[in-house]
């Protein structure tokens, strides 16, 4: 599944000391359609990497972290 996530400014992990961001919208892009799915996650959660939400994702949608491939809109 193809996913594209606009980044909202998160905080500073007060754990690593990195920047973080939350997910403004999410968005599920298929060749013939694409569907807003922000509704799946938390829009409060501060992730640390696009990696962390790809791995979230999978785990929400029950599939492979393989499967799931992420961009972020521009």
């Amino acid at each position: 599944m193809q996913f594209e996530f606009r980044r909202h400014s998160g905080t500073r992990s007060p754990v690593t000391d990195a920047a973080t961001f939350r997910v403004d919208h999410l968005i599920e892009t298929a060749v013939h359609a694409s569907a807003d799915l922000s509704h799946l996650i938390d829009s409060s959660y501060e992730y640390h990497s696009p990696r962390e939400l790809r791995w979230h994702l999978a785990e929400r949608l029950g599939l492979s972290p393989r499967a799931v491939r992420l961009s972020e809109a521009a």
